[in-house]
């Protein structure tokens, strides 16, 4: 989308290169992460911190209006209608220990409910505090829904997704698939590396 763009992909965990290996000076690390949590305010800072070199940190992608737009787009996939007055959906998210962190995330459940029929729209995280997928889903039967899907608020599959997406089969819910590899995604993340490197600028 930008040609001319040097990238370099770097992981935090469980996977190579890690950021000490491809960060260089003046360099913008901008996280593939859609919330302000552990990775974000602790982790990557530190592995900046120890590599030496002049590095800005971009803001998270957090619960930006155009992944919204993907995640409705990934229901409408599955086949489900914002005119459905019975379907009640579940955001699944990772969850964090961080409760500031779990509350913008919530706020993913009710910018997707916006202009639509269904019976409501929740958040549940499959770590750290907040309700799990199974009492999200259980106070959505309670408010009157007869079907529900999952909406995974995740860039891509993993370890979480897939223990959400057993736990959706045996209750036969269906569960969309993850943001992918989306141009909205990658505006978001273009937006996010120019507001760092706007600041940079600025300092």
């Amino acid at each position: 989308m930008r040609p001319g763009l040097r990238v370099r992909v770097a992981f935090c965990e469980l996977n190579t290169p890690r950021l000490a290996d491809v960060l260089t000076p003046r360099a913008v690390v901008t996280p593939f992460l859609l919330a302000d949590a552990y990775h974000a305010r602790i982790d990557i800072p530190r592995q900046i911190a120890s590599c030496g070199v002049a590095a800005r940190q971009a803001d998270v992608l957090g619960a930006d209006d155009r992944l919204v737009a993907v995640l409705h787009e990934r229901l409408a996939e599955l086949g489900v209608s914002t005119l459905d007055s019975d379907v009640g959906v579940l955001v699944a998210a990772i969850g964090s220990t961080h409760s500031a962190a779990n509350a913008r995330t919530a706020q993913v459940a009710r910018k997707l409910m916006a202009r639509t029929q269904w019976v409501g729209a929740t958040t549940a995280f499959a770590t750290g505090s907040g309700p799990s997928v199974a009492e999200a889903a259980g106070a959505l039967r309670r408010r009157g829904a007869r079907r529900m899907v999952v909406a995974p608020w995740f860039l891509a599959p993993g370890l979480l997704p897939d223990r959400i997406a057993k736990y959706a089969a045996a209750e036969g819910i269906p569960m969309a698939a993850p943001l992918g590899a989306h141009r909205l995604v990658a505006e978001t993340v273009l937006d996010r590396f120019d507001e760092a490197v706007a600041e940079r600028v600025a300092a």
